[in-house]
């Protein structure tokens, strides 16, 4: 499948792939500016999430490249990430600290993208299996 034509509905979930790749990379830079300008109550602790993050940026950033390349396995690895990240934004809006405020974003992005994996114009754009060539 060589350049095929992508429906909006395709530029609709890269846009939204983008708008998480630029959340948990911006929680990324504020951890590890933390690390080094704050004293963690743990440094193990506070090593461990940073690396955490980073795999987290890593792997949605191979998402989103493998989404533009119109690999399959792209909708198994979004829908993964979107579980969990409804996940966190359930979290945020239960217990004393309840943050609201980015609750409900996450859980909105989270629930959108997850019904655009499965719509017929993208699975039909994301059905390249194997290498590119």
């Amino acid at each position: 499948m060589k350049n095929p034509a992508r429906p909006p509905v395709f530029w609709g979930l890269a846009a939204l792939l983008g708008v998480e790749l630029a959340g948990v990379a911006a929680v990324a830079i504020v951890l590890l500016f933390d690390l080094v300008a704050a004293e963690p109550a743990s440094l193990a602790t506070a090593l461990a999430l940073t690396v955490l993050v980073l795999v987290a940026v890593a792997w949605m950033a191979a998402t989103l490249l493998g989404l533009l390349r119109g690999q399959a396995w792209v909708r198994a690895s979004a829908i993964v990430w979107q579980v969990l990240q409804f996940a966190i934004g359930l979290g945020a809006l239960q217990g004393a600290f309840a943050q609201p405020a980015w609750g409900w974003p996450l859980i909105a992005v989270a629930v959108l993208t997850f019904g655009l994996l499965f719509l017929p114009p993208v699975v039909r754009a994301t059905q390249q299996r194997g290498t590119r060539e």
